[in-house]
């Protein structure tokens, strides 16, 4: 299996959620081992993706270099991941990267028009050999070695339209779009005034958010999937997942995870040399070996 990279330069403009200010992105090409770089245009300065760069997980994940920074990437790095993209260049003239619809859908369809370029350029993965997990009270975030990537999310709201709900995503590119790309960002009617004078939420609206009142849904179109709230959460735990850089064999358990959690987990993962390995996915038959090697082992 081939590193990827995407065949042609594409690029849009849209509003970043929490500043609320126009944003021109621009995606290009990249070499193979050349990773995922954010590039602030404006600044000229590159922003690598790796968990140490993470400065921010308040309401949105946040990559600093310097001066530096560009904040809500998670949504864009789900989608990205969902597509095994390994080598690419991100480029935003302003600190936030744009919400589109709040779902990931629009960076899908950004992807498809741009299309994937295969590299001669092994792929590589990271395997988790051993669970690792990080709490917060009741709340946790948790890898646990497994066959196959899995996201395992259960959330439980006050709220009347969310309460209890849980999703488990076995990962595939076609599962990512039909169950988990078109979920909305939410967020509650009684938080917008202290979001705002955190300077949070400014482009938030009706068009790229899920809001809710006290009672109920505000947006008239009502929700994209029943399960919308928690599918999101995946989402999200997707892109935070995705600052490791490259693709986790391994199974995600969630009660209530945040941006934090995903954050302080992926730099755990890494502090703890024992609990992964990295493998080289060569040729079709020689990649079936390692997972049934990788199977024996964890049986």
């Amino acid at each position: 299996m081939k590193q990827t990279t995407i065949q042609k330069r594409v690029e849009l403009v849209g509003i970043g959620l929490h500043k609320g200010v126009p944003v021109k992105m621009v995606l290009d090409p990249l070499p193979k081992d050349s990773g995922i770089v954010f590039y602030r245009s404006d600044l000229d300065i590159e922003i690598p993706l790796k968990p140490s760069n993470v400065s921010n997980t308040m309401m949105a994940t946040v990559l600093a270099n310097g001066e530096a920074r560009i904040s809500t990437i998670e949504h864009l790095m789900s989608a990205i991941c969902a597509y095994g993209i390994d080598n690419l260049k991100i480029s935003v003239d302003n600190e936030e990267i744009p919400i589109m619809d709040g779902s990931a859908i629009g960076y899908c369809m950004l992807l498809d028009e741009a299309g994937i370029s295969e590299l001669d350029a092994n792929k590589k993965i990271m395997a988790i050999k051993k669970v690792i997990e990080v709490k917060d009270g009741d709340k946790f975030v948790r890898i646990e070695p497994s066959q196959k990537s899995v996201f395992d999310f259960s959330i439980d709201f006050a709220h009347p339209a969310i309460r209890k709900q849980s999703y488990k995503f076995v990962f595939s590119k076609q599962r990512y779009k039909e169950e988990i790309a078109r979920a909305r960002t939410f967020g509650f009617l009684q938080d917008v005034n202290y979001l705002r004078s955190q300077g949070l939420g400014l482009g938030g609206d009706l068009s790229n958010c899920i809001v809710l009142d006290e009672n109920g849904i505000l947006n008239k179109e009502g929700l994209r999937y029943k399960e919308e709230f928690v599918r999101h959460k995946i989402l999200d735990a997707i892109g935070d997942m995705a600052i490791l850089g490259m693709p986790i064999l391994g199974s995600y358990v969630s009660f209530a995870g945040s941006h934090k959690l995903n954050s302080l987990l992926t730099k755990k993962i890494l502090e703890e040399q024992d609990a992964y390995e990295l493998l080289e996915l060569l040729e079709e038959e020689r990649e079936v070996e390692l997972v049934k090697e990788m199977q024996k082992e964890f049986a």
